[in-house]
């Protein structure tokens, strides 16, 4: 987005009113901060925004153009017209202990810090997903949370999404009888081409501070902003990115928990030119026992179904479930097929119509998401998306990549956090950091 389109989406937001927050959540005066200002970083807390009248106290980027804008795009959206305070460095806005919610929406590899951090400070936390790049970061993740007593909501919002809810009462009422095999798949064609130079990075970026516990690379074009996905020195690649929504969507719908085992096949197989070193091609099964649930991706050639290029297939005796962010099909074996799309708000929110970028039909679940996370806070209960269930969808996408990785199946000891028989995978669930920061898993 350039200066003129920023200040466009930014007056269309101004001009659009003030929003008509859900009657539970009108008197509430939380005072958030955001730590990463980018594309999604925004994206969750506009929508915060429209469900409560929460104040903006403080933003964070280590992208000194992104976070100036964002401090703009803030003090004209929220009702006190208060400026937030601007950092560029996490600590120092978490310091001042002067927040009840905090929302993380840097790139992946910096979320187990940020999350980590921000419960220390005394705030309930908004976190995206995957929660972590490495299992042991998860792990203590969910440690954290759970000793400062804070809530934390992941940003895995099908859980929220309001026609997903009602295709999981479908399933949850037993009439696709029982299922056996689950299909999920992603056939985006979203992972990054070209081989761009290196070049120094830009005078508005702290590229150290990016990189952060990272590997460090010499900066690309690529990598910021938004395009750090295709490299997995900052994520999980396509597994992490969007079969750990799929994956959280069907252990949800079927109250799933850890996988027994898991084994993974793919690797770059078609598009050997590009930069980006993450897989254009994967295949992984997640093995519950009398279920088993199979991943594939590719960033190639078509769809199997046009209709649910980025879905999941529950496969019952008595029927069958195709739902997607989209909509839902449910066909039984007998009796009328059920068809719903997803649900749009554009009337009741008319600023997501202007919105630059906006995913539209995504609103309405980080809404409901965001409803839930503040019921949460509220009532100092467990949300929909707790950090537990991040942390699980999460771990289970890495555990394929490491499967992947090592060629073998990797048997999970959901007692033990441990992959059984297997000290060099087991080796591989944490992932040093670079210097001078620590990882949260090492022991003191």
């Amino acid at each position: 987005m350039d200066r003129r389109e920023f200040l466009a989406g930014s007056a269309a937001l101004g001009l659009a009113g003030s929003p008509a927050y859900h009657t539970e959540f009108r008197d509430k005066k939380y005072r958030v901060g955001l730590i990463g200002c980018g594309w999604y970083g925004k994206c969750d807390l506009i929508r915060l925004l429209q469900v409560a009248p929460v104040e903006v106290v403080s933003l964070c980027d280590v992208d000194k153009r992104m976070l100036d804008g964002a401090v703009e795009l803030f003090t004209h959206r929220q009702e006190s017209k208060k400026r937030p305070h601007a950092f560029s460095d996490y600590r120092e806005m978490l310091k001042h202990k002067d927040l009840d919610i905090v929302i993380v929406g840097t790139p992946d590899h910096w979320h187990a810090l940020n999350m980590i951090a921000a419960v220390e400070a005394g705030a309930d936390v908004y976190c995206q997903k995957p929660i972590s790049v490495d299992v042991r970061e998860g792990q203590a993740m969910l440690t954290a949370a759970r000793k400062h007593k804070r809530v934390v909501q992941i940003g895995t919002q099908r859980r929220s999404t309001p026609h997903l809810a009602e295709a999981r009462e479908i399933v949850r009422s037993g009439r696709l009888g029982k299922i056996a095999l689950v299909e999920t798949c992603c056939y985006y064609h979203m992972r990054a081409s070209g081989h761009p130079a290196s070049v120094p990075p830009p005078n508005y970026l702290d590229w150290e501070m990016w990189t952060g516990p990272a590997p460090m690379r010499p900066y690309n074009p690529i990598a910021h902003p938004r395009g750090w996905r295709a490299f997995m020195e900052y994520g999980n690649g396509i597994v992490g990115d969007m079969c750990v929504h799929m994956l959280d969507m069907v252990r949800w719908m079927m109250g799933l928990g850890w996988p027994k085992s898991v084994s993974s096949v793919g690797g770059i197989l078609v598009d050997k030119a590009s930069i980006s070193n993450i897989s254009d091609t994967q295949s992984a099964c997640f093995d519950y026992g009398e279920t088993k649930v199979l991943w594939q991706h590719r960033t190639w050639g078509h769809a199997s179904d046009p209709q649910y290029p980025w879905s999941a297939t529950l496969y019952g005796d008595k029927g069958t479930l195709k739902a997607s962010v989209m909509g839902y099909d449910f066909i039984p074996a007998q009796g009328q097929p059920i068809h719903k799309d997803v649900t749009y708000e554009l009337e009741q929110y008319p600023e997501d119509k202007v919105e630059p970028d906006l995913e539209k039909h995504v609103a309405p679940a980080i809404r409901h998401h965001m409803q839930d996370f503040l019921k949460a806070v509220e009532k100092r209960s467990r949300p929909v998306a707790d950090i537990e269930e991040g942390h699980i969808s999460t771990a289970t996408c890495i555990l394929a990549n490491l499967a992947m990785k090592t060629g073998r199946t990797l048997e999970w000891d959901a007692v033990h956090q441990n992959i059984k028989n297997d000290p060099e995978a087991n080796h591989m669930l944490y992932r040093p950091y670079r210097k001078p920061w620590a990882h949260p898993g090492d022991k003191s």
